[in-house]
């Protein structure tokens, strides 16, 4: 389950690999996001005619205008500021630093779950129902729509447990011929309406007397296009496959230029692609298809384009059709999946609030898998039915971008573009409200995974609160020197346990005293002070650096850490592997009552040092012979 597939430091972009060892032209990659943003079509015209009914084509058109003048300059400026594939839940998490950053990032997290979990089923569901409604399958099928739905997750799940490669090569193929078929679908039906010259004006004349004046229609497509914010998924995938995307040789590692440009590129591309295709898509299934056929259980529910490619192109192109909106629905599935297999162990085990296996895939896959079935049996296969916990996944994810922009253009004082961007943000604000009263499923379901998210993550933490927390441990020359020297002239590494403070002569000589004296430290032995310099206390994973300096004539090995036991633990191992030597240190008991100092411990990183030291020392080496001694006194 494990083999070969752990990224021991969470920071991966993509389903099996540590870094992207191969890029691809902008173009290629976007086939990539396109198929989670371009596969919607095979469901958003019926669900947008179900929503707003004759009011569809204007309702999408007020989406359009918010996609190419809301989400997709958000999304260029957040490939400007998080091009390593985060996103911008990176962008809030530098924001808002400390635990209420950690907070709100795995709140997002429960949200951008919700978003790809519902990805995962929906597709698959709408994948069924395109299968299901094909006038060539056996009729042994029709009804079993949960089972083939199940089928069709378990098959996703099992390419990943294989192991997915030349993702990109077949988003390409299926995007490619995905898109022309629509086109020709649509070209066709844009034919008849033409042909049928009094398509235009009966809609116009069924919405007049439904919704009054122009004016009015407006309004009510203003308060009903909540309802279509399936049309503006992909952007977050769009900047996480950032990684994937060729740049330049000049480009420079924290501030890739080209792969920026060829990003923002790419995001253009698919939004104007994709607005095309959803604003004559709803106009020609509003026109063309009876509203009853809309309605759940009628042909035309969740897959609109495929009932006109059956009605004006025949079977066999209709099957063709079929074929291709299953293929990419399924690989939707896919690439939701990947995105989960991306988000989670980027974030979770480095801030220690997962089991150190959510850093593999395998067991992750065989998770998701399990709540994909969940989901998908709750909700019966139903497409209509997980519109509202996919719009609002992708809603807030959205909206947390634009908050993350905005607080950005802040920081650099642009006034103008901290307007906009606040302005976008509220109008988001507003959208994922709307949703949430209309459709108040997905909030609920992303209440259960941030509720799992968080009980986890402390239960997690807790757990995980005597491990080795530093990715790596590097010493300075002049802290090299210092325990180099002693092991090598006195076979012993002696330090004193210090916490930073007035940095005066006096302050040293005197816990050198007193540590001498009640720790019985060997008279004549040489000794090194070791300080640790608090930082986030939040984080769990950290590179640490010890640097030696000379403070009043007292040689001090200084070291910035969010946690002090740990760190100390991991810099006396580091000293044992360098010198050969096994080191001792002194401590003094810590004041105070050991409840609180366990909690100061759990959410700052210090309280009860000397004991969690050496209970971290026992954990991370087993044998006593090995492990650096602890003296309290």
């Amino acid at each position: 389950m494990l083999d070969g597939l752990v990224d021991p430091r969470g920071d991966h972009v993509g389903p099996h690999a540590k870094v992207a060892e191969k890029t691809h032209a902008w173009w290629r990659v976007m086939c990539l996001t396109g198929v989670d943003y371009f596969s919607t079509l095979g469901y958003q015209p019926a669900i947008a005619a179900l929503a707003a009914g004759l009011l569809s084509p204007i309702a999408t058109i007020v989406l359009v205008l918010l996609t190419l003048f809301g989400a997709l300059p958000v999304y260029r400026r957040v490939a400007s500021e998080s091009f390593r594939g985060s996103g911008s839940i990176h962008m809030l998490e530098k924001l808002l630093p400390w635990w209420a950053g950690k907070l709100f990032v795995l709140i997002l997290l429960g949200f951008a779950a919700t978003d790809f979990m519902i990805t995962i089923t929906l597709s698959a569901a709408d994948a069924t129902a395109h299968a299901l409604e094909n006038p060539f399958v056996p009729t042994w099928l029709h009804g079993q729509q949960i089972a083939v739905t199940l089928f069709l997750i378990a098959l996703l799940g099992a390419v990943f447990l294989r192991g997915f490669k030349e993702a990109i090569g077949i988003a390409v193929v299926l995007v490619a011929v995905y898109l022309v078929l629509n086109l020709v679908v649509i070209v066709v039906s844009i034919g008849r309406v033409v042909d049928n010259v009094v398509v235009i004006p009966d809609w116009w004349a069924a919405l007049t007397a439904q919704h009054g004046d122009p004016l009015m229609m407006i309004a009510i497509a203003l308060l009903v296009f909540p309802k279509l914010a399936l049309g503006l998924s992909g952007f977050e995938t769009g900047v996480a496959v950032m990684p994937q995307v060729k740049g330049s040789a000049s480009d420079d590692e924290n501030n890739p230029v080209v792969r920026i440009r060829s990003t923002k590129r790419l995001l253009t591309t698919a939004a104007l692609i994709m607005s095309g295709f959803l604003i004559t898509s709803s106009i020609v299934t509003t026109l063309l298809i009876p509203q009853a056929a809309f309605q759940s259980g009628g042909p035309a529910n969740g897959r609109a384009l495929a009932y006109l490619a059956h009605e004006y192109l025949g079977s066999g192109f209709g099957t063709v059709y079929d074929i291709s909106t299953i293929c990419i629905l399924w690989f939707a599935g896919a690439s939701a999946m990947a995105g989960l297999l991306n988000l989670v162990p980027r974030y979770l085990p480095r801030y220690g609030m997962a089991p150190q296996w959510a850093a593999a895939v395998r067991p992750l896959v065989l998770v998701f898998v399990a709540i994909a079935f969940v989901i998908t049996i709750v909700f019966q296969a139903n497409v209509d039915a997980q519109g509202g916990a996919y719009a609002t996944g992708v809603l807030v994810l959205i909206t947390s971008a634009s908050v993350a922009v905005t607080l950005s253009a802040r920081r650099r004082q642009q006034r103008w573009r901290t307007v906009g961007f606040a302005l976008i943000a509220l109008i988001f604000l507003y959208t994922t409200i709307a949703n949430i009263f209309e459709r108040p499923d997905g909030v609920r379901i992303a209440a259960l995974f941030i509720l799992g998210i968080l009980t986890i993550s402390l239960i997690s933490r807790v757990g995980r609160s005597f491990q080795l927390r530093a990715t790596s441990v590097t010493l300075d020359e002049t802290a090299l020197e210092y325990v180099m020297s002693d092991a090598d002239e006195y076979d012993a590494v002696r330090l004193i346990s210090h916490e930073p403070g007035d940095d005066t002569d006096a302050e040293y000589q005197e816990k050198s005293r007193d540590e001498r004296r009640y720790g019985h430290i060997p008279p004549g032995s040489l000794v090194i002070f070791l300080e640790v310099h608090p930082s986030d206390s939040s984080d769990f994973e950290e590179d640490l650096v010890v640097t030696g300096s000379a403070r009043h004539g007292y040689r001090v090995l200084e070291v910035v850490s969010g946690n002090v036991p740990n760190t100390i633990a991991s810099v006396l191992l580091e000293i044992r592997d360098k010198t050969g030597v096994i080191p001792e240190i002194y401590f003094e008991w810590t004041e105070g009552n050991p409840i609180s100092n366990m909690f100061r411990f759990l959410i700052t990183g210090m309280g009860e040092t000397a004991p969690v030291t050496r209970e971290v020392l026992r954990e991370a080496e087993p044998n006593a012979r090995r492990r650096p001694s602890i003296h309290v006194s």
